[in-house]
């Protein structure tokens, strides 16, 4: 199991980090030129417009320090790492001091980072770790681990699995293999539910069932597409769900998945009622949004992004000015380099009970976004 990884110190920094006070350390990460200097010229890199989130998440955070006097590069890459790179040398060579990075694949900026470093730039790791790279000074994101166990933990409650319930047919997805957050995601969820599997509780029709965390790839759907999610669900029915067997309940790790699945499950003939599967997701995105409104998705794990972004904002603030960056877990994010100092904001559930109090009310979306 993935929490296995994670020392006895980390898991307890993950258990009372977010409501303890947090750590600072010196905004050292980018030498004299970016701690204390002054200047705030920013990269933006976001990893693609074909998700709501990261658009939301880039304008918002370029709005805030554009208002604030900083000089913005926000560059989106089309889900294209080649791309990606290019843009973040574009920003290094124009100047940027601070780089904020939702890496497309963390595994590959080693080498752009590299030429960050040389030009005295400070590098925040946004919302995906990026690995193999000493390079990488700040992390800012959600407890990724939380989200997958809140999702876990809701199917869990909703099938009273605890009591013994069952046996239920489960259909498990997994994330982007190059994403390093989707294996967070499933090991949070697949440490709740796999005990149920293995109990005969939760069954596994279509047999992509991982034996451990580890082995989440092998369910994982590249690049968080819809249609991709839409045509495995769309094997898994055809293939494993003849003669009346139905879908009970289907953990997607986020919204763009669940669409897609969504989409299958009308295809086959689901309709919203007392016999449609339990579907989780993540983000909050207005299609889903709708889709819990109207009974054809369960929940949603919110992420207040807003938040990330005022979080950022402030680290590159404490940055610029020469002031110690605050972060509340130095033990848990290991890219293989080093452990990055990071700073983790916590998820919380939405269910269709939620959302004129969550959603609307704290103005995250407007209630003609949902059709109410």
């Amino acid at each position: 199991m993935l929490k296995k990884i994670l020392t006895g110190a980390a898991i307890a920094a993950l258990a009372v980090g977010l409501g303890a006070c947090s750590s600072t350390r010196p905004a050292d990460g980018g030498g004299d030129a970016a701690g204390g200097s002054g200047e705030c010229n920013v990269g933006i890199a976001m990893p693609t417009r074909s998700l709501e989130r990261w658009i939301n998440d880039g304008e918002q955070l370029q709005k805030k320090l554009s208002d604030a006097g900083c000089t913005v590069d926000l560059q989106y890459a089309d889900n294209k790492t080649d791309q990606q790179i290019s843009q973040i040398q574009n920003q290094i060579s124009g100047g940027a001091k601070i780089l904020v990075i939702a890496a497309i694949d963390g595994s590959t900026l080693g080498p752009v980072l590299q030429e960050a470093k040389a030009q005295n730039a400070t590098v925040i790791a946004y919302d995906r770790l990026i690995n193999g790279s000493e390079n990488v000074d700040y992390y800012a994101t959600f407890d990724n681990y939380k989200v997958g166990t809140l999702q876990g933990e809701y199917i869990e409650e909703q099938l009273d699995l605890a009591s013994g319930a069952g046996p239920f047919n489960l259909e498990p997805f997994a994330g982007s293999p190059d994403d390093n957050n989707a294996k967070f995601f499933f090991a949070g969820a697949w440490d709740v539910l796999q005990p149920y599997v293995e109990k005969g509780q939760l069954v596994v029709p279509s047999g992509k069932s991982p034996a451990n965390d580890d082995a989440w790839a092998s369910i994982g759907i590249q690049g968080w597409a819809s249609d991709k999610a839409q045509a495995e669900m769309d094997n898994r029915l055809s293939s494993f769900y003849g003669d009346g067997k139905k879908v009970n309940v289907v953990l997607s790790p986020n919204d763009s998945l669940a669409i897609g699945i969504e989409a299958s499950l009308k295809s086959a003939g689901y309709t919203a009622g007392a016999e449609y599967p339990i579907i989780t997701g993540q983000d909050a995105d207005k299609a889903n949004v709708k889709a819990i409104l109207e009974g054809l998705q369960s929940m949603t794990v919110w992420k207040d992004t807003r938040a990330l972004g005022d979080r950022v904002f402030t680290m590159i603030e404490q940055i610029k000015d020469g002031q110690t960056v605050e972060v509340n877990d130095e033990e848990t994010y290991d890219n293989g380099k080093k452990i990055v100092p990071s700073y983790l904001l916590t998820p919380e559930v939405v269910v269709k009970d939620d959302v004129q109090t969550k959603l609307i009310d704290s103005g995250f979306l407007k209630a003609s976004d949902v059709g109410l």
